[in-house]
């Protein structure tokens, strides 16, 4: 059975607590994780990119000069793409970007995503987390003590707590996450995954079945 090893918020290794065979013991299926990441980028895009073209540009329709006798090129308009100033040939235009997949494959990446974690021995459960006030300082003591600095971490708690979450967004490298929220592409771009005990009984819960 996959395991993780557990600290107090002192930095105090406590043990190993077991995780849960049906999120962290499953197989890895790399073409599910490859969808789900990709429906994750894609859907974060804005697609709001936008050039004019020669329809668009805001010219006079008036002819720049005279058809013959200049010797230069006939011109018809300065909305011209090769006029300076004038519309973008195959520029961007707004689109949605946004793809989507089966709820069942988006619950099997995220299974996928944490039994990767759980079998590189990225897992960390943390109890007894509790702050009464926004203190970075104290937060980064535990990382610090329990051997977890300097590493891009992703802290998942089973509640939204505003001191907890202000304490953890100026350190570096540390995403904070309710477990509902929890995501394939959150988790596989994180070196560690820290949980409270609350948010993997939470997980459990939600993504289990």
């Amino acid at each position: 059975m996959a395991s993780a090893r557990l600290f107090d918020f002192k930095g105090d290794l406590k043990g190993q607590v077991d995780l849960p065979a049906s999120l962290f013991e499953s197989a890895v299926n790399r073409a599910v994780l490859y969808d789900a990441v990709r429906m994750y980028l894609a859907n974060r895009r804005s697609g709001t990119a936008k050039t004019k073209g020669r329809s668009e540009v805001l010219f006079s329709k008036r002819k720049p000069y005279r058809q013959k006798g200049t010797g230069r090129a006939r011109a018809g308009k300065r909305s011209s793409p090769i006029w300076r100033g004038g519309g973008v040939v195959f520029g961007p235009h707004q689109r949605d970007y946004r793809i989507a997949i089966p709820k069942k494959m988006k619950r099997l990446a995220l299974k996928s995503a944490l039994s990767d974690k759980g079998q590189g021995e990225s897992v960390v459960v943390v109890e007894g987390l509790s702050m009464e006030e926004p203190k970075t300082k104290r937060f980064n003591d535990f990382l610090r003590t329990a051997g977890l600095g300097n590493r891009k971490i992703l802290f998942v708690v089973d509640n939204y707590d505003e001191n907890v979450f202000k304490s953890t967004r100026n350190i570096p490298g540390v995403e904070f996450i309710v477990s509902r929220n929890i995501n394939a592409y959150e988790v596989l771009r994180a070196d560690l995954l820290l949980l409270t005990k609350e948010a993997l009984s939470s997980l459990e819960e939600v993504f289990a079945s």
